[in-house]
């Protein structure tokens, strides 16, 4: 199994020439995200998780809730004819490799602002799992082996990402959603995330864009 950081929230995971792109939004390399992409996860409808532009890069199916199937097909109709629309808990195949959607709602940014919906994915690699949440702490209800963990964003907190990812209890936990801080203020959560995870037994990593876990 290959995982390959490709900007903020947007990962490549490559397994058995099965080549699955999660999330490539604004800040994602989208060329090199989707080169040879058998199929593209998006969570939520967000622009640093999903650009209608992008998507025109490859001719990949796109796999996503029905909330984000509906702006797809206001923003973008030639992508629609692309579009395949996965409920919560649903299991399924894209790019070769099995798939399981994972829970319905975006974080809570703020009590007043409507929250939107979200999945995440539980992606299986051969005897590995990966778990993406997308913008959302919620659990994936079975053991993964990696979980791309969100360490910056508007609705979270280092204690909230640190329980996380504890809850979890994945032995790897590779940081995403990352461009909200700056790299002084990475390095803050980054030594809290190692400070707790590593004596529990998980092993805490964030990548620069571009690189393999």
């Amino acid at each position: 199994m290959r995982i390959t950081k490709l900007g903020h929230a947007c990962v490549r995971v490559e397994h058995d020439g099965g080549v699955l792109v999660v999330d490539p939004g604004v800040f994602t390399d989208a060329a090199a995200a989707l080169d040879g992409a058998g199929a593209v996860l998006l969570t939520h409808e967000h622009p640093d998780h999903y650009l209608a532009e992008h998507l025109r890069l490859s001719d990949a199916p796109v796999v996503t809730i029905e909330a984000v199937a509906a702006r797809i097909r206001e923003d973008a109709p030639d992508v629609a004819e692309r579009l395949v629309v996965v409920a919560p808990g649903e299991r399924f195949t894209a790019a070769g490799l099995p798939v399981r959607a994972v829970g319905e709602r975006h974080a809570v940014i703020h009590p007043e602002l409507p929250r939107i919906d979200n999945s995440g994915y539980v992606v299986t690699c051969g005897d590995q799992r990966v778990y993406h949440p997308g913008d959302a702490l919620t659990p994936p209800g079975e053991p993964v082996d990696v979980l791309l963990c969100p360490v910056s964003a508007p609705w979270l907190k280092a204690a909230e990402a640190i329980d996380f990812a504890r809850e979890v209890g994945a032995p790897r936990v590779l940081a995403i959603h990352d461009r909200v801080y700056s790299e002084a203020g990475l390095d803050i959560v980054d030594g809290h995330l190692r400070r707790f995870l590593e004596p529990a037994g998980s092993a805490y990593t964030r990548l620069p864009d571009g690189a393999d876990l």
